[in-house]
């Protein structure tokens, strides 16, 4: 069972593009591998051939979870504070602790916390959706319970 998947623009497009050179150029590059493998004789003890194959495999699997993500995705535009609430997309400034931090609500493939792109399904993305400005907004983290207040939404 899918669940919806939630991408922007640019994100969809980078996982066009690593569908397309998964397919056509690192498969071709590992039957290749394959191939030159078998040439050299017995598999049971080949450890080229066996490799080649778990690489095969893991492309497989990538190939097949990126396709998977198509299949379900929803496009989300990029900034716009639709009527004022939180939402995919958006970017939140809050005040937590009195300090300022800014967020943007991304889908769970384009989560980068280090640069501020956090998960709707964080619990800090989770906890912020469907907020509006001036919303008080309690955060429950494994360091406990924290208050963000937000300031804007972009």
């Amino acid at each position: 069972m899918s669940h919806m998947q939630y991408v922007s623009a640019e994100g969809l497009k980078k996982l066009q593009e690593e569908l397309q050179h998964l397919k056509k150029v690192t498969r071709r590059e590992i039957a290749n591998r394959i191939e030159e493998a078998k040439a050299l004789g017995d598999l049971s003890e080949n450890a080229e051939y066996h490799e080649a194959k778990d690489a095969l495999a893991f492309v497989e699997g990538r190939i097949s979870e990126i396709q998977e993500i198509l299949n379900n995705v929803s496009i989300v535009e990029e900034g716009g504070s639709s009527g004022g609430v939180v939402r995919v997309g958006s970017t939140v400034e809050v005040m937590v602790d009195d300090n300022k931090k800014t967020f943007e609500i991304v889908g769970s493939n384009e989560a980068e916390p280090a640069v501020g792109k956090i998960s709707n399904e964080s619990p800090i993305g989770s906890a912020l959706l469907g907020s509006k400005v001036a919303d008080q907004v309690e955060v429950t983290t494994p360091k406990g319970v924290t208050i963000y207040k937000i300031l804007s939404i972009k």
